[in-house]
Parts: C-alpha cells; structure tokens; sequence
C-alpha cells in the first residue's frame, strides 16, 4: 500500500493528522539531517499500522518533505 505523507522537520510540536486515507500531514522534532526525521516518521507510521519496522520503506522523497511510502499490510 503506497501512502503520501507531508513531514514538517523541526518542529516545535509533534503532530500526526491522517487527511485522507492515503494522505498524511507529519511534524517531527528531529531535524532533518542524518536521517532523523525520516526514522521518527517511519516510528510514527509503524506504530499507526501496528506493523513492523521492515513492513515500511520510502519510495521517494528521502531529500523532500514530500515523501511516498510503501506499508506491506499483511493479508489475514
């Protein structure tokens, strides 16, 4: 399942608002440099899907805030 997420980095608050089902709006306080405020967004997502950390992975926009993510949601 592909989802577009938004990542504000730096932020002074922490926020996670789901405006679609596909769509998200995420402000992290980890800068972004070192990958910090990509691995606290990949947190975030994990625990939401309740999946596992390898069950997540960035398609595009490692050096963007606008970011596409691929969640592998297992089949029950």
């Amino acid at each position: 399942m592909y989802i577009k997420v938004h990542v504000t980095a730096g932020a002074k608050k922490e926020s996670f608002e789901k405006v679609s089902d596909e769509c998200f709006d995420i402000a992290v306080k980890e800068p972004a440099e070192k990958n910090r405020a990509n691995k606290r967004v990949i947190d975030l997502l994990v625990g939401f899907y309740t999946v596992n950390r390898g069950a997540v992975r960035i398609i595009n926009g490692h050096h963007s805030p606008n970011k596409i993510f691929d969640i592998y949601l297992e089949s029950t």
